[in-house]
């Protein structure tokens, strides 16, 4: 009995095992599946209102689509012909200069007081709120608010009238003074971003690197020399390709402003109007591409001439 018992005792340890071993098996799949279930919804709002759009967007472009009627033509590349000799079409891309050269004023300024209020500084989180503000208000009403403050006999004007400076120059009348205008206000609005990003990155450097940099007698310049701008050579890199996108693709305060005219339209705002007001949705469309080609190769232009080496700082 004893013996039957021993033999009959690893047979049902085999089987029990066998029962129980598709249950690993299932958690191992349900481990690979899930995390896919969560990106179910986002990759498809991300296929629906991101990839599909950019597909009939480059199909367009091959077409005379008026964006109205149900047939349209395919003309092959005379939409991309017209863009690139009509000087019309393509001198536009000169106003993003104003607004290139306005970035890197931004990025300057962000950078010089992020690295300010990062030390112990009196009101510095009253001054974080104020240089963040703007960006956290519509750019729409930002449009608006300086649309009354550049006119004749408006805020600016009252304001040097104060201080004896009066002047019949219309701020928004010729080309150069309404880019470097509006190239203004987009520094205004825009530089609590790079703010908050410069200032996060600094913040992340460890402590302990100041207080043994101050123990070798570096000043604050030598701390941001040596410590902080090669800390922050990641998120600077970052900021540098969102201000250059950024200048090729200003749309909103130029249009609500001046509404591309006296010389600042720009080339978002030429094809709005070769889309909704001309009527030529296909041509837009061609536009729209060559915007988006030229901002994938200036970055990754600026991604090789200005590789993302991240920095040891321990």
């Amino acid at each position: 009995m004893t013996d039957t018992t021993d033999r009959a005792a690893p047979a049902a340890a085999g089987a029990a095992t066998a029962v129980a071993a598709p249950a690993p098996r299932r958690a191992r799949v349900w481990r690979t599946v899930t995390p896919w279930l969560f990106l179910l919804a986002p990759l498809a709002l991300l296929i629906t209102f991101t990839f599909a759009p950019i597909v009939n967007m480059v199909a367009y472009s091959f077409t005379d689509w008026d964006g109205v009627s149900p047939e349209l033509r395919y003309t092959g590349t005379e939409n991309y012909a017209e863009i690139f000799t009509r000087d019309d079409l393509f001198e536009v891309f000169f106003v993003s200069g104003y607004y290139l050269a306005a970035s890197v004023v931004q990025i300057a300024a962000a950078l010089y007081f992020a690295t300010i209020l990062s030390f112990n500084v009196r009101f510095r989180n009253f001054f974080k709120g104020v240089l963040f503000f703007p960006y956290l208000i519509n750019g729409v009403a930002i449009g608006l608010v300086f649309l009354y403050f550049f006119q004749d006999g408006g805020t600016l004007d009252s304001v040097l009238g104060l201080f004896g400076v009066h002047t019949d120059h219309a701020w928004l009348g010729t080309p150069f003074s309404a880019n470097t205008s509006l190239a203004g206000v987009s520094v205004w609005r825009y530089l609590g971003l790079n703010f908050v990003l410069f200032l996060g990155a600094i913040q992340s450097i460890p402590g302990e690197l100041y207080e043994a940099a101050e123990l070798d007698g570096a000043n604050r310049w030598h701390q941001f020399r040596h410590i902080i701008a090669p800390g922050i050579k990641p998120v600077l890199t970052l900021t540098v390709i969102l201000s250059v996108s950024g200048s090729l693709s200003v749309f909103e305060i130029p249009y609500i402003m001046t509404g591309g005219a006296t010389g600042t339209e720009t080339f978002v705002i030429q094809t709005v109007k070769l889309a909704f007001q001309f009527n030529k949705t296909g041509l837009a469309s061609a536009a729209a591409v060559v915007l988006l080609l030229i901002i994938l190769v200036v970055t990754w232009v600026q991604r090789r001439l200005v590789p993302d080496d991240r920095v040891d700082l321990v």
